[in-house]
């Protein structure tokens, strides 16, 4: 029989060997903390070559020493969250990717809205904002046409955009981009069907972003709010992931408002309504008609995304024109087709070599290139 005294020995030892265990990484953790952390983010150098009102169109020059390509590429972000995604840090750049490869890149900045963008519509965006950046790009490189790349909500615009100024897009890329809004799967398209929007921006104007920021979390609390601060606690004394930690604390919550006018109409007419794939969108008084996209598409989404499902995504490429068409699903989620380091080797240059198939002049949109792949088809 144990008796009481030992019991007493063993559980002293343990407390002393744990709490010298606490003070070693507590002491590392310090270490850590206190040193230079190199937690940068969005450091390839670019040149702000063209302005309007809060929008900057960035330019990054690809020095690669490749054969530069004949169709400039032109990105488009959401106006949700900033566009430095693509551009994290050294290594885990989407950009620097696309430079490496020799493609020079255009990307627009929304920017930060102020109180007098609450009025700015879906037509100021798209027929506005993005249709001048377009023709900018296309008279500095002397191109006829451009290849526009959308993220996420920035997607959708250029869906609009490309069934609006067809002459002026060569290949359209999609990548997490709602198109469908008539589905259930996931919390956010449930409950963006049942939101007062009115009562939303009559009373905000713009939408802060730190309330958008706060209904995200809500999403999948478990993870977001939870697991994630555990992971922290637990690798204080690692100092890499430290640093990629705090990168994309910083991405999230420098989250810009949203446009109240903008908000309005995405919200009801499309995860209401769902008018975009029915076409029955109307832009500027013209009507957004998913046929007259005939351009090369390539609709990259994400098996795990939480944010925009594939039902959100992969009915897109059965109701337009084109005949070069291609569905990708990545078995990751919204954020990790962008930065996640095993989809860094799949995801950019994936989009970087259909496009470089594509750039020849005499390639004609009606090839009967179409597919639909998973991850695993495409390894």
């Amino acid at each position: 029989m144990v008796e009481l005294s030992q019991v007493a020995d063993k559980f002293l030892d343990d407390v002393a060997k744990n709490a010298a265990k606490v003070n070693s990484y507590l002491s590392d953790a310090y270490d850590v903390l206190t040193s230079d952390l190199h937690d940068g983010i969005a450091q390839t150098p670019y040149e702000i070559v063209h302005q309007e009102d809060r929008v900057k169109l960035k330019y990054y020059k690809s020095n690669s020493g490749k054969k530069k390509r004949n169709t400039p590429l032109l990105v488009v972000y959401a106006l949700i969250n900033r566009e430095t995604m693509l551009d994290l840090q050294p290594g885990r750049s989407v950009v620097e990717k696309f430079l490496n490869d020799g493609m020079d890149v255009y990307m627009i900045e929304w920017g930060y809205p102020s109180f007098k963008d609450k009025y700015l519509t879906i037509d100021d965006h798209v027929n506005g904002y993005l249709d001048n950046m377009v023709d900018f790009v296309r008279e500095k490189e002397n191109s006829q046409k451009v290849n526009l790349m959308g993220i996420c909500m920035g997607g959708t615009f250029c869906t609009m955009y490309s069934s609006l100024h067809p002459e002026k897009v060569k290949n359209l890329v999609l990548t997490v981009t709602p198109t469908n809004f008539e589905t259930n799967e996931g919390l956010l398209h449930v409950w963006m069907k049942k939101i007062d929007v009115d009562k939303v921006v009559d009373g905000f104007g713009n939408l802060p972003g730190d309330i958008m920021n706060f209904g995200f979390l809500l999403l999948n609390p478990a993870r977001l709010m939870i697991d994630k601060y555990k992971g922290f606690l637990n690798n204080m004394d690692n100092k890499p992931f430290l640093e990629n930690f705090i990168r994309m604390e910083r991405w999230i919550y420098d989250s810009p408002d949203f446009p109240g006018e903008t908000f309005r109409q995405f919200i009801k007419d499309l995860y209401q309504k769902n008018l975009l794939i029915k076409n029955e969108l109307v832009i500027g008084g013209n009507k957004v008609d998913l046929k007259k996209i005939t351009m090369p598409v390539l609709n990259i989404y994400a098996k795990f995304d939480h944010l925009v499902p594939p039902s959100a995504a992969d009915k897109f490429t059965s109701v337009i024109g084109s005949k070069d068409k291609e569905d990708l699903c990545l078995e990751t989620g919204h954020i990790g087709i962008y930065v996640s380091s095993k989809y860094q080797n799949e995801f950019a240059p994936k989009i970087s070599s259909w496009l470089l198939e594509r750039d020849s002049e005499d390639k004609k949109n009606g090839s009967e290139k179409q597919g639909k792949k998973t991850a695993s088809e495409a390894a």
